[in-house]
């Protein structure tokens, strides 16, 4: 498990009002609500952009997921922080917009608890990503169908977010690029 240096989460209210802020290893020891956002990126091919989280996390290490996920800072504006870590993560700069949020709540390894309002962003990427090994251990571009057939196969190589959220993403995803198309 990699040594975290000391980051704060936004702790918010089920209307994702600001109460405060919390050492991010504390939120997740706590399962306190925070803000979080998760990224989809779909290729012209329909195909998803996955990462499989860097061996060393502190959760959820060495699944597979969407394409970028993290937390916005104090004061930070979600659509930066989105901006700011695709480009930490996964080197990449693209336009995404934000689709819908969901809340969970999911029992981690290390006694952790994930308890976020995730605000989910959908775009569009046909580029080779160039990610921070100390983030992403590999990536790939799947097919949604591929996706669904190896989560209900393997679903326990994906992360808990993941699981949760992926068919409404592809829903909203249908949507984007209809409108994509239609323009």
């Amino acid at each position: 498990m990699k040594a975290e240096s000391k980051e704060f989460v936004v702790l918010v209210d089920r209307e994702d009002r600001e109460v405060g802020l919390m050492e991010k290893m504390e939120a997740h020891r706590q399962g306190v609500l925070h803000r979080a956002f998760s990224v989809f990126l779909f290729n012209d091919k329909g195909e998803l952009l996955l990462h499989q989280r860097a061996y060393t996390k502190y959760h959820s290490a060495g699944l597979w997921t969407n394409t970028c996920c993290s937390h916005p800072r104090a004061g930070e504006k979600l659509e930066d922080a989105v901006n700011r870590r695709l480009q930490e993560e996964m080197g990449i700069q693209c336009n995404t917009q934000r689709r819908f949020s969901f809340i969970y709540q999911a029992d981690l390894e290390h006694d952790l608890i994930e308890h976020e309002l995730d605000h989910v962003y959908i775009g569009f990427f046909n580029d080779t990503p160039k990610p921070d090994s100390d983030e992403v251990n590999a990536w790939k571009y799947l097919s949604i169908e591929d996706i669904r057939k190896d989560l209900e196969e393997n679903p326990e190589q994906y992360t808990a977010w993941f699981r949760i959220v992926f068919e409404q993403a592809v829903v909203q995803y249908k949507a984007m690029e209809t409108l994509r198309k239609a323009s």
